[in-house]
Formats: C-alpha cells, sequence, structure tokens
C-alpha cells in the first residue's frame, strides 16, 4: 500500500512539472524571465543617463561653500589675485556663499555631446532589441528540439514494438523448426538496434527539455508539451527582397547607423574644444567672523569668458580620434551590411532546402512503408528470408526519422531566415 501511495505521488509530482506551452507562449515567458534580456535593459536605462548627465551643462550649476580660513599673516590677511569671483585676497574669516553658474554657449560643444549621447542611447535599445531576437532564436530552437525528439522517441517507440514482435515471432516459429536460429539471430539484432534507438531518443528528449527550462529559469526536471505550430507561409522564390527587407529591419543595422551618427556629432563636439566657453557667474555670501577691512555680506555677478589659447595638442589629437572612429564605424557598417546580406542569402538557401528535403521525405516514408507491406507479407509467406524484411523494416525506421528530423529543421530553418531578416522579433509583438 506505501509503494502505491508513493508510485502514485511520483506520478503526480512528475505530471505537475510538466507544462503545455505554445511557441507563441514560450515566446512570451523567455522574453519575462531571461536575465540577458533585463541586463539589456537595464544597459539602456545606464546609456539614457549618459543624455542627462550632458544635458545638465545647460542648467545653472549652484554650490554652497562653507568656509573658515586663519592667516599666517599678522595683519590678518595675505593678498592674492584670481579669476574667479571671489576674495581678491585670503583673510581671515568664517564665511558661508553660495555660487551659481550658467553656461552662455560653448559653441556647439554642449548641444553635439547631447546628441551624440542620445544616439548611443537608441543605439543601445536597438542592441536590446537584438538581444530578445536573439533569445527568442533560442527558445525556437529549444521548442523545436523537444518536438522533434518526441517525434524521433514516437517512432522509436514503435519500431521497438514491431521488432520486438517479430522476434518473439521469430523465436516461437524457431522453436517449431519453422524458422532458423539465425533467423533468430537478426530478429533479435534488429530489435537491440531499435532499443539503442529508443534510448538515444530519450535522452534527446530530455536534453532538449534542460535546454527550454534553462531558458525559461524553470526548475530541474521541468517538461512540456508544445503545441505544434501552423506551417510556416511559402518561401519567397528568391532572397533579394529578404535582403532588402534586413537593410530595413535588422536591429543591428539600426544600431551601427545611429552609432556612426553619434560619432559624427561627436567630432562636432570634439572640434568645438578650440572655441571659446561664455558662461555667467555670480556669488553672494556673509561671514559673521571677518577681517574688520571686510564687509560681512557680499554679492558679485559677472560674465567669464575661457579660450583655450594652447593646450600642447591635446584638443588637435582629440579632434582626430573622434574623426577617426568616426570613419571606423562607417566600415564597420558596410561590413555589417554586407554580413547580414550573406547570412540572409544563406539562411533563405538552407530553409529552401529543407522545403525540398521535406517533399522528398514524405515519399520516401510512403515508398518504405509500401515496401515494408510487401516484405513482411512476403515473409509471412514464407517465400522470403527475415533478412529482407530485416531491411525493409530498417529502411522504414530511416525514413520516419528522416521525415521526422527534416519536418522540424524546416521549422527551425524558417524561425532563423526570420531572424536573419530581423522580422522575428516584430512576429512576436504582432502576436502571430
Amino acid at each position: 500500500m506505501k509503494r502505491l501511495l508513493f508510485l502514485l505521488a511520483a506520478v503526480s509530482l512528475h505530471g505537475a512539472d510538466r507544462q503545455t506551452l505554445s511557441l507563441a507562449e514560450a515566446r512570451a515567458l523567455v522574453l519575462q524571465r531571461h536575465p540577458r534580456i533585463s541586463a539589456a535593459d537595464l544597459t539602456v536605462r545606464a546609456t539614457e543617463e549618459i543624455v542627462n548627465q550632458n544635458r545638465a551643462a545647460y542648467l545653472p550649476q549652484l554650490q554652497g561653500i562653507v568656509a573658515g580660513v586663519v592667516t599666517s599673516d599678522a595683519t590678518g590677511g595675505v593678498r592674492a589675485s584670481t579669476d574667479q569671483l571671489q576674495l581678491a585676497g585670503i583673510y581671515n574669516r568664517a564665511s558661508g556663499a553660495l555660487n551659481l553658474t550658467q553656461l552662455i554657449t560653448d559653441f556647439g560643444r554642449t548641444s553635439n555631446l547631447t546628441a551624440s549621447s542620445r544616439l548611443r542611447a537608441e543605439a543601445e535599445a536597438k542592441n536590446a532589441q537584438t538581444t530578445r531576437a536573439q533569445i527568442l532564436l533560442e527558445t525556437d530552437a529549444a521548442c523545436y528540439a523537444i518536438l522533434q525528439a518526441q517525434a524521433l522517441l514516437g517512432v522509436a517507440e514503435q519500431t521497438v514494438k514491431t521488432r520486438r514482435l517479430l522476434r518473439d515471432n521469430t523465436l516461437s516459429l524457431q522453436k517449431n523448426q519453422l524458422k532458423s536460429a539465425i533467423d533468430v539471430s537478426f530478429a533479435e539484432v534488429n530489435f537491440q538496434d531499435a532499443e539503442l534507438l529508443i534510448s538515444r531518443s530519450r535522452n534527446d528528449l530530455k536534453s532538449a527539455h534542460a535546454t527550454l527550462a534553462r531558458l525559461l529559469l524553470d526548475p530541474e526536471g521541468t517538461e512540456y508539451r508544445i503545441a505544434t505550430p501552423a506551417q510556416p507561409v511559402a518561401l519567397p522564390r528568391s532572397a533579394q527582397g529578404l535582403i532588402q527587407m534586413a537593410g530595413n529591419m535588422r536591429p543591428e543595422l539600426s544600431r551601427l547607423r545611429l552609432e556612426r551618427d553619434a560619432a559624427l556629432k561627436f567630432v562636432k563636439a570634439e572640434n568645438a574644444l578650440s572655441r571659446p566657453r561664455v558662461s555667467l557667474q555670480g556669488t553672494a555670501g556673509t561671514m559673521p567672523w571677518r577681517d574688520s577691512t571686510l564687509d560681512q555680506n557680499y554679492a558679485a555677478a559677472g560674465l567669464v569668458v575661457t579660450w583655450p589659447l594652447f593646450t600642447g595638442g591635446l584638443n588637435t589629437a582629440r579632434q582626430n580620434e573622434a574623426e577617426a572612429r568616426a570613419q571606423a564605424a562607417e566600415q564597420l557598417l558596410r561590413d555589417e551590411e554586407a554580413r547580414i546580406a550573406r547570412d540572409v542569402q544563406i539562411a533563405w538557401l538552407n530553409a529552401t532546402n529543407a522545403l525540398e528535403r521535406l517533399n522528398i521525405t514524405e515519399r520516401l516514408r510512403a515508398q518504405a512503408t509500401q515496401a515494408y507491406s510487401l516484405a513482411e507479407a512476403r515473409y509471412q509467406a514464407g517465400s522470403s528470408s527475415v533478412v529482407e524484411l530485416s531491411q525493409s523494416q530498417l529502411g522504414l525506421t530511416a525514413a520516419e526519422i528522416n521525415q521526422a528530423t527534416t519536418r522540424y529543421e524546416y521549422f527551425l530553418r524558417r524561425s532563423i531566415l526570420d531572424f536573419q531578416t530581423g522580422i522575428l522579433f516584430r512576429q512576436h509583438a504582432d502576436g502571430k
């Protein structure tokens, strides 16, 4: 009784760990849970803060200063000069002040820095979209691997059942001296080969479940029932239109274009380093303890112009660096456009070939089924040997395996093609 209760509990627990998912549901779950997507989103947020950092130069900068000063001069002060709006000397004092600085113009440096950082933030958002598409492709591959492994397991189980029956019948006929020992030996070899196939299929299915569980961050040992997706739409006759679509939709290309534009804005910002910076500065404060020659309260305001006349070649080097990086960004964009065009072409060829092979395997399976039926009838009638029947069984099993494998390979090839053209993420966003 205890043993029965234990088995029922184990079955119940096993059933609780099995989830039924459609491909769309698996995609939605992985987008919610996968840490790489969260990391990409956080990176976008961090990059957007750089825009605020650069834009802050437009706003007034207010500083509070509290100071206590004791000089070494017996007269109570040391004369000094400064280019800031501060006291023209150092005196014994305790003071508090507010300093205000407002940028009037830096002749385009701040505006170009802000525009450059905004473009880089948009580029990072495109990178996050690329990450989502990559995760979706991995999810599709895991789901199709489960479906393929389940189909192969079904083939293996049916093969084991058929070959066990053949072995048992051959063994009975051998006991009645109607078949020879060699017939029994061939039947046993075929049966063990089917056992090997089912063992391998079960392991492949467990591996596919483990891969999807890792993507969805589900507990170890979780199993899934994946609903078979609808047949993809027909393939176009050529890849040219798909290449043009990829040029417009691939987030990697959008990211590189934005990075190139950001680099060009940064070139303008670096060129503005040699121009003057005009700002309005003001200060106001009080000195409750001070030298007798100083007033208790003070305030001042002025216009400050800073112009870098000689920097030892620093600004020139920074400008040259920015220009070189902008040119490199342009070349990277050209290389990526060529690479994506190649990848789309190859993905279309692979999907087209998978579809052709799927049609061939369907015809092959039909022929193998007919050949097996004829061989089985001849064997039952005693007009053929077990070798002929075994060969027909092997042919049928191979045809069924090829059909199951090619079917889900075609689904995967279509997902890869959708990824290469840039529509995989958009399909999920549109609920397809």
